[in-house]
């Protein structure tokens, strides 16, 4: 496994190591709970792993060309490793009310099968080359999608954290 997305499973595996099922699904009133952050990651990682596969299948990358405002972007988030607080996440990578124990489970095989489509894209479409769009990002290439899932990643883990300060 890629080095970036072995430090973001071992990261997520960390934050929940002995959490209980309840400690998982409580929330402050309006905030996501332990398992709706680990939902919301999930869902990114299977709509990454989506892309990545309509990639392979077109034979081609289906990245559009960046924007200034992209390639600043992409740079702050996946070059300086910064993610801005605050910003809505898109309607479908929201939690739907997954089990907390099947998102546990199931984080992790995500995580492992989406290093394996975007080693593939890589491997065949080169490591400069912008291969898939991000929905925020804009286009970016497998190394920036790997890191971007890491700093994503990152930052909600320091959310579960705090859900699990606050529950001890």
């Amino acid at each position: 496994m890629d080095s970036y997305l072995q430090s973001l499973l071992e990261a997520i595996t960390s934050a929940t190591r002995g959490i209980t099922t309840e400690d998982l699904t409580r929330h402050p009133e309006g905030k996501w709970s332990a398992s709706e952050v680990l939902e919301h990651l999930y869902l990114t990682y299977t709509g990454t792993v989506k892309g990545f596969e309509r990639c392979l299948a077109a034979g081609r990358p289906l990245a559009s060309s960046p924007t200034l405002k992209q390639r600043v972007s992409i740079a702050v988030v996946t070059g300086m490793g910064y993610f801005p607080e605050g910003r809505q996440a898109p309607e479908r990578t929201r939690p739907r009310g997954m089990a907390a124990e099947k998102v546990v489970a199931e984080i992790g095989p995500q995580i492992a099968a989406m290093d394996q489509l975007i080693s593939q894209c890589e491997a065949r479409y080169g490591k400069r080359t912008r291969v898939l769009d991000h929905p925020a990002l804009g286009p970016l290439t497998a190394g920036q999608w790997r890191r971007f899932h890491l700093v994503h990643g990152q930052h909600h883990v320091k959310q579960i954290l705090r859900l699990r300060e606050k529950s001890s």
